[in-house]
């Protein structure tokens, strides 16, 4: 039981459901497309797309725990805790305890067993969190697939052995 308005008139001829046609729902479409888009861009941080600094990490990481991707496949997850502290999974419930800290513009992380730092650089894209090995940059990029304030799923030691 919908109202039909009459056709605007545009001289002397009649555009006879131009309003209602395929044409001005896209037209619709695209206008509320842009406005969103311009509403995200917006709202970004203003480190967005910059590399970010430890403070900028910090406040965006801490107490949640994130799940990252490569190259299409889930890759792992890590778990931000106070005092710079983490917690990083491959997602076969096996973790490792470590911290970070930044040094040269990186964020660099030690695991308890590996005492070689692993540095990264950090920035925010469209989708979340964008992670580079500036170890060997052409080597993996992460992306943030998934945030959550759960914490990771970690099994006890040598469970089920």
């Amino acid at each position: 039981m919908g109202v039909t308005l009459p056709a605007p008139q545009f001289g002397m001829v009649q555009a006879p459901g131009l309003w209602q046609s395929g044409v001005m729902r896209l037209i619709l479409s695209r206008l509320v497309l842009a406005a969103a888009a311009v509403a995200l861009v917006t709202a970004w941080p203003a480190w967005a797309g910059q590399t970010m600094s430890a403070e900028a990490f910090d406040r965006y990481t801490q107490g949640k725990t994130f799940y990252y991707g490569s190259r299409g496949a889930p890759y792992g997850a890590e778990e931000y805790l106070e005092n710079r502290r983490v917690r990083w999974s491959f997602l076969d419930g096996r973790c490792q305890e470590g911290e970070w800290y930044e040094e040269s513009e990186l964020i660099c992380f030690v695991y308890e067993n590996q005492s070689e730092p692993q540095c990264w650089s950090f920035e925010i894209g469209a989708q979340g969190l964008i992670a580079r090995f500036e170890n060997d940059p052409a080597q993996t990029e992460l992306y943030e697939v998934e945030q959550s304030d759960e914490p990771l799923y970690c099994m006890g030691p040598d469970v089920g052995s």
